[in-house]
């Protein structure tokens, strides 16, 4: 089977507008409160919030929905709500969606800039993590910027 490589791209736009393929990731707390930002709109657009705490995740895991046959990933990057992340928790958490993402043959993800918004992290790192953690699979990430 040939492979495809990992590729990365960023664009403006929607994140909720790209295909119904990929599978879409954002930032959380352990408490799952998604009261601010961007969770705000998967609460609305996914639910599941009581499906996401019966999981049980902790700092620096993932927990998943599926919806449809679209994956949605929430990064479980800090134990509270009103916490910060660090890169270390980002990188853990994206490691271990790297492995549901290849168990599951997830070929392409959407995000947003995870961690920048309201959790302060900078970009340009968080960027270079993306691409440490994913260059040897062959996952599409897209990251989309309004």
């Amino acid at each position: 089977m040939a492979t495809m490589g990992f590729k990365y791209s960023e664009k403006r736009g929607d994140l909720f507008s790209s295909p119904e393929t990929d599978a879409l990731v954002h930032c959380i707390s352990s408490d799952c409160a998604m009261g601010k930002g961007i969770a705000v709109l998967f609460k609305n657009k996914f639910g599941g919030v009581q499906e996401l705490k019966d999981q049980g995740k902790k700092t620096g895991e993932v927990a998943v929905l599926k919806r449809g046959s679209r994956y949605v990933y929430y990064l479980i990057t800090k134990d509270r709500y009103f916490h910060k992340p660090t890169y270390d928790t980002l990188s853990s958490s994206l490691v271990a969606m790297k492995s549901h993402c290849i168990e599951n043959k997830v070929q392409s993800v959407s995000m947003p800039r995870i961690g920048c918004g309201l959790d302060g992290l900078q970009w340009d790192k968080v960027s270079s993590l993306l691409k440490d953690i994913f260059s040897d699979t062959d996952l599409s990430i897209t990251v989309y910027t309004i």
